[in-house]
């Protein structure tokens, strides 16, 4: 007998017939099977399906009114044992993050972008190749970015935006894996959610693998049936997640909705605001802001500041308001590289940015708009009271003719990351 539950009445032993919704709902290949294992109970309960047909001639029916809900069995009782002293249990607290300032971190930072960097390209090859995804080996990785962003959010993120055109895939992976991260506690997701968004950003992009790589590397502008074949990467990443049989719902859902856009013009299946879901719209954003101030095969990266600016006015559109604004107040108004006219008429790149105001970052100024000249580098706390000096204009550097103000940014620090 055929019968439409909801999956909060669903339990193991039931046979599903089908599900009641859309297949992109759900991880599962087949429409039928019995539901054997916890696992595969927890998989759909946590899944977007919320009703389904079971077939209680195959499995188990829901529980009637006079059937009684198996409560647990009792833990068999102990034989009496001597009475023993009380050994205190060890406290396993976990070991607070020390906040870090820019130069503190960006060691470190480089460490864990060089070893993301590598371990990226090791999976999207595998990938490549008709692989699963080895989910397990990549939970460490989205650890230590985490970790990373958490001492100081602009170092790594600020690290993996210098990618070059070669390594743009790969790095472009782990940029929005560190961003996914920073914007998810900034609005204040459970720590589970936290990782599940670095991994969704870690993954998002896997679909590419599938696409020539003549066409995704290619520097010129795209003909229409290239540019097709690019926008089949969400469903060729989705296709491949899905080998991984331990995949989060989470992490499909924005392998497969990256691209949709809050008016409908998104691909791949065109979703509106009320279709997207949260991780989906977050994954939007970063993806969006990382491919914009990467430089390209085909175009130079944006100013960090500018690339916000144009976002915002790109939000009404593209992008959940709410998501974007706290993707704002997770890197700053003024992104670390920025390079921004203060009210002295001095220029001065972005170095970081203050708890108290985002407004008023950190910035090492370098060149005199006044005197058309270099002026010896001065780093600038504009939180402070004393500083009487403040940010007027985001700038280009290309208006002026500066060819590397990244150096300026990493300070002293410049020459060991090639800058």
């Amino acid at each position: 007998m055929l019968k439409k539950i909801s999956t909060q009445h669903l339990r193991q032993g039931m046979f599903v017939h089908e599900f009641c919704g859309s297949w992109i709902d759900h991880p599962f290949w087949k429409k039928s099977f019995l539901i054997n294992s916890a696992d595969i109970l927890k998989t759909i309960v946590s899944s977007n399906i919320t009703e389904l047909i079971i077939d209680t001639s195959k499995g188990l029916d829901v529980y009637s009114e006079t059937e009684a809900v198996p409560e647990p069995r009792p833990a068999p009782q102990p034989e009496p044992q001597p009475a023993a002293q009380p050994v205190p249990p060890t406290p396993q607290a976990k070991v607070p993050v020390v906040a870090m300032s820019m130069d503190q971190e960006l060691d470190r930072a480089s460490q864990v972008v060089a070893n993301s960097k590598k371990a990226v390209m090791s999976m999207f090859q595998e990938a490549r190749m008709g692989n699963a995804v080895n989910l397990e080996s990549m939970q460490p990785l989205v650890e230590e970015i985490s970790e990373s962003v958490n001492r100081n959010a602009g170092a790594l993120i600020g690290l993996a935006r210098l990618k070059t055109k070669d390594d743009y895939t790969y790095m472009h992976s782990v940029a929005v894996c560190a961003l996914m991260i920073a914007l998810a506690k900034q609005l204040k997701l459970s720590d589970d959610e936290v990782k599940e968004a670095g991994m969704a950003g870690l993954l998002h992009d896997i679909g590419k693998m599938m696409i020539p790589s003549e066409v995704l590397n290619k520097p010129g502008k795209l003909t229409d049936d290239e540019f097709e074949l690019v926008k089949r990467h969400p469903l060729e990443g989705y296709q491949m997640l899905l080998r991984t049989k331990t995949m989060s719902p989470v992490v499909l859902d924005v392998c497969l909705h990256h691209h949709e856009k809050v008016d409908g013009s998104g691909y791949p299946y065109h979703y509106d605001d009320s279709k997207i879901s949260l991780m989906a719209k977050m994954g939007a954003v970063c993806d969006v802001y990382d491919a914009i101030t990467s430089n390209r095969p085909y175009k130079q990266g944006w100013c960090p500041a500018e690339s916000i600016k144009k976002m915002a006015e790109w939000s009404k559109k593209h992008f959940d308001d709410k998501v974007f604004q706290a993707f704002v107040r997770s890197i700053g108004i003024y992104p670390a590289g920025s390079l921004v006219m203060l009210e002295s008429g001095r220029l001065g790149v972005v170095v970081e940015q203050n708890d108290a105001s985002l407004l008023s970052p950190m910035v090492r100024v370098f060149f005199s708009s006044k005197s058309m000249s270099y002026i010896p580098p001065l780093l600038l706390d504009l939180s402070k009271g004393d500083s009487r000096d403040k940010i007027i204009s985001r700038e280009m550097a290309s208006k002026w003719g500066f060819k590397n103000i990244d150096a300026y940014w990493l300070g002293e620090a410049g020459a060991k990351f090639g800058a």
